[in-house]
């Protein structure tokens, strides 16, 4: 088993047997279909395509949104289940979801969020901005927003190179400076997103 604090940060492709193609779906256990639709979808924004029994559980019923780039989050749901108000930590449990939102839309994300009754928490990640909720379950919903714009195609790319300028500076995390530095180091044009100001750093979803 390698060593996190000496495994070297990198977007090159590991001499691993096997190389993923990318995440196709996050199942997750909810609680009844109504309430899972009302936040994922009449919330959230995400199509509800497709439904159907729980192949190992007919008695569930499996919910399946689409999260905006086709990628896709599903749900065991039984209407026997009401919604809960928190989760349990510990090895192996969900800690948090987290999706992307236009950086023209942040703002307005905030807005739907209270008018919605949901109260949230906003950080500046440094890299990135997040805006931190709970779903109808209590699970930790985060929604980010890029700072500046990046080619999904280079986006490993840009991080890594983020981490290297990070340790070189001696910082405890990734900050806008690195960010922006590994941007130009890597020949990108720079586009920064007006957003709004936030705390800056660690926090979390209260």
């Amino acid at each position: 088993m390698s060593n996190d604090s000496q495994t070297p940060v990198t977007p090159e492709l590991p001499d691993s047997p096997v190389h993923a193609a990318g995440t196709d779906h996050i199942t997750i256990w909810g609680s009844n279909e109504a309430e899972t639709v009302e936040f994922y979808q009449d919330l959230l924004g995400m199509p509800l395509v497709l439904r159907q029994p729980n192949l190992d559980d007919p008695s569930q019923t499996h919910l399946f949104f689409d999260t905006g780039d086709g990628r896709i989050l599903t749900f065991f749901v039984s209407d026997d289940r009401p919604s809960a108000k928190g989760q349990r930590g510990g090895v192996g449990a969900v800690h948090h979801l987290c999706f992307r939102i236009e950086p023209d839309e942040y703002e307005e994300t905030m807005d739907a969020l209270e008018d919605a009754g949901y109260r949230y928490n906003v950080f500046d990640r440094g890299i990135f901005h997040s805006i931190y909720t709970h779903d109808n379950n209590g699970l930790v919903i985060e929604l980010s927003t890029d700072k500046y714009e990046i080619p999904d195609d280079r986006r490993g790319e840009v991080l890594a190179k983020a981490q290297e300028l990070r340790e070189d500076d001696g910082a405890d995390y990734a900050k806008d400076e690195h960010l922006r530095g590994a941007i130009e180091t890597l020949g990108l044009e720079v586009v920064e997103y007006d957003l709004p100001e936030a705390s800056a750093g660690t926090g979390g979803v209260e």
